[in-house]
């Protein structure tokens, strides 16, 4: 770990539940390790960086030394503990003001002394000022700095934050070896309790940097380790095995499974640590789901493999369940590996600088639209509510992870299965093995087209006489007053009245009675003549 090396590291020590992990989270002003009254929380290391009065500072967060504990946990977190302690320039005792000096305390003290490092007793639970007088019986155990604090209400931070720089090299001479590198690519181990995460991350190392038992849960926090491989730098994050929410019945383990998850929020890649002789869980399903809905890139790690009693088709009838059970990641790659004898190690690295790469790429969006046409006129979208989407326009806005998007239509009318048609396609194309490929959809700006076939004949359709809508006339330039209401009066509903086909009204009954001559006129002009002795017609 070039990286802790270069800062300048403060160790936090002391017995369990004195305020060292609240102390850690003011310092490097985070959350990240986990807080409660229950003694011995954490275990294993935590790292953190800060900055102390302008020097730039990495904290490491330990478990409480407890000398009298013999099972295989106590005796992993003082082994954490010592090379915490060889590994710091500087040491931060902590302990607890209001319960007073304890036999513990001057053990821890004992032990310090022979490290020959300089150490820093911070008297922490002093809330106030009247509890100061309360640090003059620290000073029994042989250490010039004395500090009262409070962690919790951040009093005395900075008096403490003085006394540990007190030998620390100028920011300047900081400046000169700490070279300037691209950002670490972020890989969270994750996976349900007991499959091999730390056993994983420790021969990854090479070193013992994780706790590691058989006993399921005890990786608590989420520890971030940094390393190199052919000049690259890779941040792991070990977390807790993610149980089912039903089992989850202690305070801390709901802590631990929170820690895990957000984890993944804050990683580019996630290893899906699965046992090869358990076969493939409900759990791991769900933790797998986890992973594709924060579209992280995702490697399948099947650790014990050296356990499994295996033939020439072992291999692929695993794969085969992995492809049945973990269809929705079937983009992710597997790897074969054991943790216990390091078999196959060195292809989670090769796998990993892949997947970097694929995560990362970026496609030229003059090809890609042309492949969407072909790929479009060859399998057109499906009709839905009487219209098929059309679309315009594709290119790749975020690289991380490569997202898409498309210029359509209409929204909301592209399928899931049309829309899976698509990624398939552009992996076939580009690759992007490893990494998920997100579609966003868009509608055509400057278009406000109709969206189903009624409202398309309601806008073709003309407008009638009666919905034009008629305007006031203008009064006459004469100073005339305009009869009614702005329009011309007419006759009856605005025709004229007409007379009959010969110029002259005509009777009521249609026809114009005559004299004795016997002619009479009917309405359309003509004679009508009676009998031959003059005598009067007869209807």
């Amino acid at each position: 770990m070039a990286q802790e090396k270069k800062l300048f590291t403060v160790c936090i020590v002391g017995r369990p539940n004195v305020g060292k992990s609240t102390l850690f989270n003011k310092l490097t002003k985070t959350r990240n390790a986990i807080v409660d009254d229950m003694p011995g929380v954490t275990r294993d290391r935590m790292f953190g960086k800060t900055d102390l009065h302008g020097i730039a500072a990495l904290v490491i967060d330990t478990g409480g030394l407890d000398t009298g504990s013999e099972d295989v946990i106590g005796t992993q977190v003082r082994e954490q503990a010592h090379l915490a302690m060889e590994e710091a320039d500087v040491i931060c005792f902590v302990v607890d003001g209001k319960n007073g000096l304890s036999h513990l305390d001057r053990q821890i003290a004992q032990m310090l002394r022979h490290s020959a490092k300089r150490t820093v007793v911070a008297v922490n639970k002093l809330d106030t000022a009247k509890q100061e007088a309360l640090t003059a019986d620290f000073f029994a155990l042989g250490f010039p700095d004395v500090v009262p604090v409070s962690a919790e209400h951040s009093i005395g931070l900075w008096e403490l934050a003085d006394a540990l720089i007190q030998d620390a090299p100028t920011p300047e001479k900081m400046e000169e070896g700490d070279a300037s590198a691209e950002t670490p690519f972020t890989i969270a181990v994750v996976g349900r309790p007991n499959v091999g995460k730390s056993s994983l991350i420790n021969r990854i190392l090479g070193e013992k940097r994780l706790m590691v038992s058989e006993i399921a849960g005890t990786t608590r926090d989420a520890i971030d380790t940094t390393m190199k491989w052919h000049g690259k730098e890779y941040t792991f994050i070990d977390t807790a095995g993610i149980r089912r929410k039903s089992r989850v019945s202690r305070k801390i383990e709901k802590f631990s499974v929170i820690m895990a998850l957000k984890s993944i929020e804050r990683a580019e890649l996630a290893l899906l640590v699965l046992d090869a002789t358990e076969g493939i869980s409900m759990q791991d399903e769900r933790v797998a789901g986890i992973i594709n809905a924060e579209n992280r890139a995702c490697i399948i790690v099947v650790n014990k493999w050296d356990l499994l009693e295996k033939d020439t088709l072992s291999t692929k009838r695993f794969e085969k369940e992995l492809e049945e059970k973990l269809k929705f990641i079937a983009w992710a790659p597997a790897v074969f590996v054991s943790a216990e004898t390091g078999q196959r190690l060195n292809r989670i690295f090769e796998t990993i600088e892949k997947v970097r790469e694929e995560y990362r790429k970026h496609v030229d969006t003059g090809p890609l639209n042309r492949k969407m046409k072909y790929w479009t006129d060859k399998q057109p979208p499906p009709i839905v509510k009487g219209h098929r989407v059309k679309f315009y326009y594709v290119s790749q806005s975020k690289s991380t992870p490569p997202t898409f998007h498309f210029t359509v239509s209409r929204m909301g009318m592209v399928g899931e299965s049309y829309e899976r048609y698509l990624v398939n396609r552009i992996r076939e194309e580009y690759g992007f093995a490893g990494a998920p490929v997100r579609c966003v959809y868009m509608p055509r700006t400057g278009r406000n087209e109709p969206d189903t076939i009624a409202e398309k004949r309601q806008a073709f359709k003309r407008p009638k006489e009666r919905d034009k809508i008629y305007t006031r006339k203008p009064a006459k330039p004469t100073g005339q007053k305009p009869v009614g209401a702005g329009f011309k009066k007419t006759a009856g509903a605005g025709f004229k009245k007409p007379v009959g086909a010969g110029g002259k009204k005509p009777a009521s009954a249609g026809f114009k009675k005559q004299g004795s001559g016997g002619k009479r006129s009917g309405s359309s002009g003509g004679k009508k003549h009676g009998s031959a002795g003059g005598k009067k017609y007869k209807r």
